[in-house]
Formats: structure tokens, sequence, C-alpha cells
């Protein structure tokens, strides 16, 4: 348990920090929880600098949770195209077309609530919730992490999991403005990891990415890019076209298929619906 004084020291090292170098995001600027959803989504193992851009052209096309869940597959996966881990955009139109199915086209405002759609996680709940509706949930991510690890575990040689950090999370939270709170100490922790060792890399949930060059990722975009341009080809001619081992790519259709991303007739690919 952190005395009184410690948590009041963090929160004034942590909002100094935010009202000299905190960042501007358009998705800061909304409490849609539709817009929200879409920033989360979109900055799940994905730096800022590449979602910025996708991000506005995104909600041009689809400006709302009606648009999206009623847009062809190819579309929504064209518009996500640079993105990376290109499940995560069938994901965002399952759960839109829950909201608009179940929900009248109204999301849910609690935690408990969000987390129940499709292809929507705990943190990605609590970060909707939090930032829509400003709830005062406990959650954590990659920058949240970052900064507790470095605050309260820095002496420390072990792992550490989030079961430990949590409950420094919920202590420390402010409950009246959860929101900026949290966009404070995200900034931190990416201020934090310019200036010093990640401390993330003390995390028992870390974990490197591997090289996009020469694995299943690169190869699954490849074939979603070339469908989506093309409307329908064989493995052999993106294998050509992207020079790209056929193995690697048979093995990519194999997960897009499972994921119900593509479909397959006679060696010939096409996008789902």
């Amino acid at each position: 348990m952190l005395s009184d004084e410690e948590i009041s020291a963090f929160r004034s090292t942590i909002l100094e920090n935010y009202r000299l170098y905190g960042r501007s995001f358009p998705w800061r600027k909304t409490h849609d929880p539709y817009a929200v959803l879409v920033s989360e989504m979109m900055l799940q193992q994905t730096q800022t600098l590449r979602v910025l851009p996708k991000y506005e052209a995104w909600l041009a096309l689809f400006p709302d949770a009606p648009s999206l869940a009623a847009a062809p597959l190819a579309d929504v996966l064209a518009a996500w195209n640079g993105l990376g881990y290109n499940s995560r955009a069938k994901y965002l139109q399952n759960a839109c077309r829950e909201v608009c199915g179940k929900y009248g086209g109204v999301f849910p405002d609690t935690k408990d609530g969000l987390d129940s759609l499709p292809g929507v996680g705990p943190y990605t709940a609590g970060a909707v919730s939090a930032f829509a509706y400003n709830n005062p949930e406990i959650f954590i991510e990659t920058n949240i992490r970052s900064v507790f690890i470095f605050f309260f575990f820095n002496g420390t040689e072990k792992k550490v999991p989030d079961a430990e950090l949590l409950p420094l999370v919920g202590q420390t939270l402010d409950r009246n403005n959860p929101r900026e709170w949290y966009y404070a100490l995200m900034d931190y922790g990416a201020e934090l990891k310019r200036r010093v060792k990640n401390p993330s890399r003390k995390s028992a949930q870390y974990a490197k990415q591997s090289k996009f060059e020469g694995s299943l990722r690169q190869a699954r975009g490849a074939i979603l890019r070339r469908l989506t341009e093309k409307g329908e080809e064989t493995l052999a001619l993106i294998a050509d076209a992207e020079h790209i081992d056929l193995y690697r790519l048979e093995k990519a259709a194999e997960k897009l298929t499972a994921e119900k991303l593509v479909c397959e007739k006679d060696g010939v690919y096409h996008i789902a619906e």
C-alpha cells in the first residue's frame, strides 16, 4: 500500500509532465465511444505516427458504427491496409455489428458491457469506458506499465507481473478525472522510453516482437493487400508479385481462411463476404 504522501508526489510528477509535454491526438478530442474504440483498436501494437493518418481516413469512410457494420469486408480491410494485424479490422466491424443489432447502435457505457462485444478485450473495454465516459476503470497497457515499473520496481531484478502493478494503478487513479489521468500516464511512459532503457523489459508480459521480414505477418498482409486490390488471385500469383515463398503464403492463407477473412475456391482466393 502506498501512503497518501507517496500517491500525491507520484500524481504531481505525472501531471506536471503532462502539463509541460502532453501530446495532442484527434482521438483525445472526442468522447464518441465508436471513435475511441477505433483509435484503441488501431493503436494496439502499432506506432502512433502510423495510426494518425489512418484514423482520420477511417472516420471519413466509416464515421459511425452503422456505416462500418454495413460495409463490405473488402472495403474495411482496404481501409485498414498498412496498419498490420488485419484481424483487428474484422473484430472492430463485428463489434459494431453487435452494437447495431443488439443495442440499437448505442455503445454500452460500462467496462463489462464493452467487454461483452466480440473482439473487445478487458484492456480495450477499460480504455473506451475511461476515455469515452470518464469512468474510473483500472487497466494497464505498455506505456502505463513502463511508468509503474520505473517508479515502483526500479531496483528489482525479477520480472514484474501485471497482478502486482494493477493494485498500484488502482491506488493512484484519479477517480474524478480518469480520462486525463490516463492520458498523462501514457504520455509519461512514452517520454520515459526515450530517456531510459524501456522499463517494460522488466515486465512478465514483455515479449519482443518478431521481425516482419520473412514472417507470417508479412505473408498475411501481402495476401490481403493483393485481394483487396485485385478482387481475387491465386497464391502462386501473389508469391510471384510479392516475392514471398509459396509455403509461407499457404500457411498464412490457412489462418486467414480459419479467421473468415478470406475464402478459397479451386485455388483462387478472395475476401470473405
